[in-house]
């Protein structure tokens, strides 16, 4: 069995493709995980989400 590994997407690409990985990872549409990713920065203010999102673009590698 192949091991699913999280990766940037090179496809599914806005900003750095955190969202559209993700969106892969989970077999979901990545726009969906844009928008509850949106809901998220917007309820919980919007600098921890930025935060969050910017370490994610440094910590999970884009796929080759």
């Amino acid at each position: 069995m192949e091991t699913k590994r999280l990766y940037r997407s090179n496809k599914n690409k806005v900003f750095a493709g955190v969202c559209g990985g993700l969106g892969e990872y989970l077999d979901v549409d990545p726009v969906l995980v844009r928008l509850v990713w949106l809901l998220i920065v917007i309820f919980s203010g919007v600098v921890p989400g930025v935060i969050v999102y910017l370490l994610a673009i440094f910590i999970v590698p884009e796929r080759s």
